[in-house]
């Protein structure tokens, strides 16, 4: 599995990091060579959600999907949940699943609807 990051800085969760890669043995790439499975978009209140999904698809491989993940509510960087459903739709892209990851961060699939290729 190929796993892209985007957004990292160093308010991410280290541990979660650590995990993807352990799983995915392997590490997270910033720059693809080839078409993406999976895209880890750590995403703050203070870039656009549409733009950052919008560049997130350039790498993603048709059957692909984007973590978006957004600090929690009453942490630094908070993203309102209409804004990430606002910019998903804005990129063509549809919002599936919301879980808790870690103590400071939650995650959204992203993907895009059913029939559409790019």
């Amino acid at each position: 599995m190929v796993v892209q990051e985007l957004g990292w800085d160093d308010d991410v969760d280290q541990d979660l990091r650590d995990e993807i890669m352990d799983v995915i043995d392997g590490e997270l790439i910033e720059d693809a060579v080839e078409a993406v499975d999976l895209v880890l978009l750590w995403q703050r209140d203070d870039a656009d959600v549409a733009d950052a999904l919008v560049d997130a698809q350039r790498d993603l491989s048709d059957t692909g999907w984007i973590c978006v993940l957004t600090p929690k509510i009453g942490r630094p960087g908070y993203v309102d949940p209409a804004d990430i459903d606002e910019g998903a739709t804005t990129a063509g892209m549809a919002l599936t699943t919301v879980i808790e990851v870690c103590p400071d961060w939650q995650a959204r699939k992203v993907v895009r609807p059913r029939g559409t290729r790019r």
